[in-house]
């Protein structure tokens, strides 16, 4: 949908600043998609006399987007929707279902299917001896055709026995689940670092980008450890929220 098209009211009896209240439906409109990404917004001139607004605050309520990364100033273009940060709740949820959820158009690349001997980190979270045999399912997950998350996830052998076929067109919970599997809870640690020429590579930012950094071992309903995961996150593209209840 052009930007023309869009229906932007602005309420100048609210205390709500006049930029923030266009910045708002603007936002709003690239994460429903009615702007999907490569939309020109359009000239500020025409969109603040369609508004009623000054010009200095149409420019406001755009350098706003420009800064959270859903807008582009581009030199003889103009200013461009461009991929919005994908926001993601702190729950015991696959990300395939939480891009799904968000309209994001999910896709998945499987790197690597495979039996191996547990590394110690991975062996100790699934509460099983070093070197015992496990599968590795390796994965990049996009979203739009761009890559957004690196996945590695390590099950018990006898747990889950999905195919490429079944990685590409699904969640990995949601194949856990459909095998019987009632996930329960989780143990997660959030970090970053530096992405290696190796993982700016695969995740399309530059060596040395910032990156999300997540490990996880979910429990099922019996308490038994049946996922360990470690997952790299662009910070460009992807962050994380969570909500904290005040106990007085």
């Amino acid at each position: 949908m052009p930007a023309a098209d869009l229906n932007l009211t602005i309420d100048r009896t609210s205390p709500v600043p006049l930029y923030f209240q266009l910045s708002r439906q603007l936002q709003d409109a690239i994460e429903r998609g009615q702007l999907p990404p490569g939309t020109l917004l359009g000239n500020e001139i025409e969109l603040a006399g369609r508004l009623g607004l000054s010009r200095p605050t149409v420019r406001q309520a755009i350098q706003a987007l420009v800064d959270k990364g859903l807008l582009v100033r581009r030199r003889g273009v103009g200013t461009q929707v461009v991929h919005s940060q994908v926001r993601r709740p702190l729950e015991l949820s696959s990300l395939y279902e939480d891009l799904q959820t968000a309209g994001a158009r999910p896709a998945t690349r499987v790197l690597d299917l495979a039996v191996v001997p547990a590394p110690a980190e991975a062996a100790a979270a699934l509460d099983l001896a070093e070197g015992t045999e496990v599968r590795l399912i390796d994965r990049l997950r996009l979203t739009h055709g761009e890559p957004i998350a690196h996945l590695r996830n390590y099950l018990p052998l006898a747990l889950l026995s999905p195919t490429p076929e079944e990685l590409e067109s699904t969640g990995l919970y949601r194949l856990m689940r459909a095998a019987g599997t009632t996930l329960h809870s989780a143990g997660q640690s959030i970090g970053a670092r530096a992405a290696t020429a190796a993982e700016a590579g695969l995740l399309a930012e530059p060596e040395g980008a910032p990156l999300l950094t997540m490990s996880r071992t979910a429990y099922d309903d019996t308490g038994r450890p049946v996922e360990y995961a470690t997952h790299l996150y662009r910070a460009s593209r992807y962050r994380f929220e969570l909500q904290l209840l005040i106990r007085n």
